[in-house]
Parts: C-alpha cells; sequence; structure tokens
C-alpha cells in the first residue's frame, strides 16, 4: 500500500495527522512486517487519535477494544449466548419429538440427532466482541487496542495469547482463524509496566507532547478559524504550563479544545480575564488552576514577544500568550 515512509506522512497528514518521521517509519515498517504496534506516552499526545487516522489512510474499518480494570475474555473476544440456545431449544421441541420419534433405536436417535447439531451449535448463538470481530471481519480491519495499561495483568497474558496466532478457539464451534491479519495498534498512557513479552511481540513507538512549532501546526489544521496571531498565543501558553509542576498537564486534545473555546468567545488576543476564565478547558485539577493563577498574578507568566511590525510592537512580552 505504501512504498516508504514519506507516503505514510501524506497520507496521514491528509486525514489531518501531524506524523513526525519516527511515527511514520514505525507505521510502515508494522504493515510491512505485519507486527502490532505499542504507542506510549502522556495521555492526550495523539495515540488513540493516529489509530483513527491510520484507519482512514489505510481504507480499513477501525475495531476499537476500550481496556478497563476487570476486562476478561468474555468481553474482550466473545460470549456464548446460552438464554437463547435454550429458547432455540424450547421452540423446537416439537420438531425433534417428531424427529426422534422415527428412530428405531437410540443409536439412530442419537445419529439423527447429531446430524441436527449445527441449529443448535453455530454462529447465531455466538456474540462477538471486538477481538473476534477483528478476526473473523471478512476484510482488513485495524484493531484498536486502547489503554492496555488499564487491563490486568492475566488479560495482557491472554492479549499476547491472541496476537501471537491471530486464532481463537470456541469449544462449541472449534478454532476460528483470521481470515485477514488486522493491523493492531495497543496504546498505553504508562500507568503500569507491560509485560516484556507483550514488548518484544510488538514495534515500539513513544509519542511525547510535541514541541512549540508542531503543537502550533495542528492547531492551525484542526482549528483554522483562530487567527495565527492567537493561535501562536496559546500555543505560548500551553508549552509554558508544561513547564509547571502539575498533576496533569494540558494535552494535545486540550490545546485543540481550548483553540475552539477561543473562537466560540470571539477572542482576538488573549488578555489577562480571558485566559484566566478558561483555565479551566485546559487544567482539570483545581491545585493546578489556582497555581497557574497564581503564576500570572506573580508575573512569572507574560505575553509573547511581538515581532516588528505587529500593532502591540513595543508592549512587555514573555513566553506565556496573555496581554494585560
Amino acid at each position: 500500500m505504501f512504498n516508504d515512509a514519506g507516503q505514510v506522512t501524506r497520507a496521514l497528514g491528509e486525514q489531518q495527522y501531524i506524523s513526525t518521521d519516527e511515527i511514520s517509519t514505525v507505521m510502515f515498517l508494522a504493515e510491512k512486517l505485519e507486527k502490532p504496534v505499542l504507542t506510549e506516552g502522556p495521555a492526550g499526545v495523539g495515540k488513540t487519535e493516529l489509530a483513527k487516522a491510520w484507519a482512514r489512510a489505510t481504507g480499513r474499518p477501525l475495531i476499537r477494544l476500550q481496556c478497563y480494570e476487570g476486562l476478561d475474555e468474555s468481553k474482550a473476544l466473545y460470549e456464548w449466548e446460552y438464554a437463547k440456545q435454550m429458547l432455540y431449544t424450547q421452540l423446537l421441541r416439537d420438531k425433534l419429538s417428531e424427529l426422534l420419534s422415527q428412530a428405531a433405536t437410540l443409536t439412530e436417535a442419537a445419529d439423527r440427532l447429531g446430524q441436527e447439531e449445527s441449529v443448535f451449535f453455530s454462529e447465531r448463538f455466538l456474540l462477538p466482541r471486538p477481538l473476534l470481530q477483528a478476526i473473523t471481519s471478512p476484510e482488513p480491519t485495524v484493531l484498536l487496542i486502547d489503554e492496555i495499561d488499564r487491563a490486568d495483568a492475566e488479560f495482557e497474558a491472554f492479549l499476547l495469547e491472541i496476537l501471537s496466532d491471530f486464532q481463537v478457539s470456541v469449544p462449541e464451534l472449534g478454532t476460528i482463524t483470521a481470515r485477514h491479519l488486522p493491523a493492531v495498534i495497543l496504546t498505553s498512557n504508562n500507568t503500569r509496566d507491560l509485560s516484556e513479552a507483550l514488548k518484544r511481540r510488538c514495534l515500539y513507538l513513544f509519542i511525547d507532547y510535541p514541541d512549540h512549532e508542531s503543537e502550533l501546526r495542528v492547531v492551525r489544521m484542526r482549528v483554522p478559524q483562530l487567527n495565527a496571531r492567537l493561535a501562536e498565543q496559546a500555543v505560548e501558553v500551553v508549552q509554558s504550563l508544561r513547564q509547571m509542576d502539575l498533576k496533569k498537564s494540558p494535552s494535545v486534545s486540550e490545546t485543540i479544545d481550548w483553540a475552539r473555546a477561543l473562537v466560540m468567545l470571539n477572542a482576538d488576543q488573549l488578555d489577562r480575564a480571558t485566559l484566566e476564565t478558561t483555565l479551566t478547558v485546559l487544567l482539570k485539577h483545581e491545585s493546578d488552576v489556582q497555581k497557574a493563577r497564581r503564576a500570572l498574578l506573580e508575573g512569572r507568566t507574560r505575553p509573547p514577544q511581538r515581532r516588528p511590525g505587529d500593532p502591540d510592537a513595543g508592549r512587555p512580552s514573555g513566553r506565556s500568550g496573555w496581554t494585560n
């Protein structure tokens, strides 16, 4: 599908995902080697968005398994609908009695019943969950296993077995093998260490917070309505907040939300009032909000340096991006 990493970069860019050389190279190799990709990094830096963009760029359906504590095989792989199976048995009871009544011996009755097993042991009673959906899909898919670090170690071991063979055994039906190998992307927010076995199975990719220029490109691409100067100031603020000792630094997705909020407020500059009243779009802990506000009041955060020719050139400037 792709001949080199440059084509991957362009394809992801068409899906409004700004890729680095490292991301494009890893995704290109994963496609060629048919290996899963394990992406780690802080929350909100675009790990899940990468899987979505990859699905769109490759024209494949996206199947998502959201991991959480207590996730087990039945929720991730499949469930057998015993109640539905029992209902079928009850509804067909008269027909079964008629069929078996014609048998001369128990052996003949058992043989006749065996010939009808497909009625009671078939995929009509199988409720596929994301993993089985990806394995049985008639077309190639992208399987996103999101926040694998939230699942238990036991589930991780089970998942490793699935990723090794891409086949599952269903006692009622037998072994089901993947028709097409899905492109698998796992994400982790580093809330716990993953097993070395899982890491060996995957290509590894760490996605960190973007630098100033990369984040500015993201904002301009995702929120084109925001004027260039305000976009620059907004990114300056976010970048400076990430340098503070916060419980949770603002993510890229929150930067985009903030940029959209500024558009909704018809803001044309980041004055103190606008910044202080919209901080909660970026910061989600009250202690972080108060810490950021104290930094503003104490003057540790200043407006960005303005270039010659700007209307406000000559006014005090600094890194934060807000104006008095």
